[in-house]
C-alpha cells in the first residue's frame, strides 16, 4: 500500500473516529434522558458537555490518525484532519448565525478553535506512547 493511499486512510478513520465516537455519545445522552429530545433546544450546560467530549473525540480523532499514518507523518496528518474539521465547524458558525434558536454561537466557535490543537495533542499522545506500543 502506498504512503499516499495510507495517509488518505488515516485521515478518513480518524475523521470517522471523531465523528461515530460524538454521535454515539449524543444519542447515548439523548436516550437515558440528559439532553432533551431532538428538536428541543439544549441549555448552556449541556452544550458546555457536548463541548467537553466533543474535544476528547477530536484528541481520540488525532491520535488514531497518527497511528495509522506512515511513519514520520502522523502530526501532519493530524493537523491536516484538524483542518478538514475546522472547515466542517466553520459551516456550524454559519447555522448557528442563521438560525441561533438551535443553540449558542459560542458552541459552535469553540468548536472551529478546537479543531487544529485538539487533533495535534492526540498525535502528540501517540508520538510519546509509539515505542511501549510498537
Amino acid at each position: 500500500m502506498s504512503a499516499l493511499t495510507r495517509s488518505i486512510g488515516a485521515v478518513l478513520a480518524g475523521f470517522a473516529t471523531t465523528f461515530l465516537l460524538s454521535v454515539a455519545t449524543d444519542a447515548l445522552l439523548h436516550g437515558v434522558g440528559v439532553y432533551p429530545p431532538s428538536g428541543v433546544r439544549m441549555s448552556d450546560g449541556l452544550f458546555a458537555l457536548a463541548t467537553a467530549y466533543r474535544i476528547a473525540a477530536t484528541i481520540a480523532g488525532g491520535w488514531v490518525t497518527a497511528r495509522l499514518a506512515p511513519e514520520g507523518r502522523g502530526v501532519r496528518l493530524a493537523v491536516i484532519l484538524g483542518a478538514i474539521g475546522t472547515l466542517a465547524a466553520l459551516g456550524g458558525v454559519g447555522i448557528a448565525l442563521s438560525h441561533p434558536e438551535l443553540g449558542p454561537l459560542w458552541y459552535a466557535v469553540a468548536l472551529v478553535v478546537t479543531a487544529v490543537p485538539c487533533t495535534w495533542a492526540g498525535a502528540r499522545l501517540r508520538e510519546r506512547r509509539a515505542p511501549a506500543l510498537a
